[in-house]
């Protein structure tokens, strides 16, 4: 696991590489590809939130748990897959939403969601990598460690991020979040299973972009052409 990592999270998190559960993970991961495992992502997109949004740059933070895990889906962002894959039934309801709460906002024929992370959208999952067909398979194994890190780092050091938290899962991370300094919106998962239950009219794009316009911030362009 050769760690390709941008220079401002590398200055905030470099330490994190030289702690035991890093080293154990690391060995984990070597071992499951000596085992002849398939992971996803791969290699170079593990850290693709990070590297793709600057420690600086971030103004909305949207955390998923694990990363697809069918073949071409995962890319290292939470929610998206890479193009020509078919839209993931959670990201549409996402689309869906978006589509009712912004009014300009025409939905995609595909699921990269590389723009909003560019745009400073942290796609972040809990657990970066995955066994290939086995969900959850490398959750528990120190990613979760690093991730958490990854969160309370930017509560401590940065101000008026918007954290947006969907289902129980990503709900539980509040508590590293101080929202003295930082706005954290809570929505039901936009799974199928669960949209219904206040994902879809939850309003969290246009609520993060009054936010941001009120912090006197641009706000993010949602819109992701095909």
């Amino acid at each position: 696991m050769s760690v390709t990592l941008e220079k401002s999270w590398l200055d905030a998190l470099g330490d994190e590489f030289e702690k035991d559960y890093m080293k154990q993970l690391k060995s984990f991961l070597l071992e499951e590809k000596q085992n002849g495992a398939n992971i996803y992502p791969k290699g170079p997109d593990i850290f693709n939130a990070l590297n793709h949004t600057p420690f600086d740059k971030v103004e909305v933070v949207i955390l998923g748990q694990d990363p697809y895990h069918g073949p071409g889906q995962a890319h290292g962002l939470s929610f998206s897959v890479q193009k020509g894959v078919t839209v993931p039934p959670s990201l549409k309801n996402i689309y869906k939403e978006l589509n009712d709460d912004i009014e300009e906002f025409k939905v995609p024929g595909h699921g990269n969601l590389t723009k909003w992370a560019d745009e400073g959208v942290l796609l972040l999952n809990a657990t970066l990598t995955v066994r290939a067909h086995e969900a959850g398979s490398h959750q528990g194994k120190g990613w979760e460690i690093f991730t958490d890190k990854v969160i309370s780092t930017l509560s401590e050091k940065r101000k008026g991020l918007i954290f947006l938290l969907w289902g129980k899962y990503a709900q539980n991370k509040a508590v590293l979040i101080d929202e003295t300094k930082h706005t954290v919106l809570k929505a039901a998962h936009p799974s199928p299973f669960s949209a219904y239950n206040g994902f879809l009219g939850c309003k969290h794009f246009s609520k993060a972009n009054e936010i941001l316009i009120k912090q006197g911030q641009k706000p993010i362009d949602w819109q992701i052409k095909d």
